[in-house]
């Protein structure tokens, strides 16, 4: 695979690396919202989500539009909240395969 296109994935999951931005990833999959609203749902100061939202815009993630005095915040490719769902998923099978073998732990020292 070529260098450059693996050096871009890298940076796009290193700009996805942070709760703060997937959360408002989240909240933008489910429709365009400005900073006071998203500072309102997550319950984090305005300078928090600012600063989360300028990583996801300088790599592309999401983008502003000017709303009179307000910037509208939307994800700039719908497939983001399809990679949220598999991440989820992921996710929850980890969990699923740790409960399994915490079951079987549990079932070997109880016989």
């Amino acid at each position: 695979m070529n260098l450059e296109l693996q050096k871009f994935k890298a940076d796009f999951f290193k700009a996805l690396a942070h709760p703060l931005r997937i959360r408002i990833l989240e909240l933008l999959a489910e429709g365009d919202k400005n900073v006071n609203e998203l500072q309102t749902i997550i319950g984090s100061e305005g300078s928090a989500v600012s600063q989360q939202l300028s990583v996801l815009r300088n790599k592309n993630i999401v983008y502003g539009t000017k709303d009179g005095n307000r910037v509208v915040y939307s994800l700039r490719d719908p497939m983001i909240v399809d990679l949220l769902s598999i991440a989820r998923q992921i996710f929850n099978n980890h969990l699923i395969n740790t409960v399994t073998i915490l079951d079987q732990l549990s079932d070997q020292e109880e016989g």
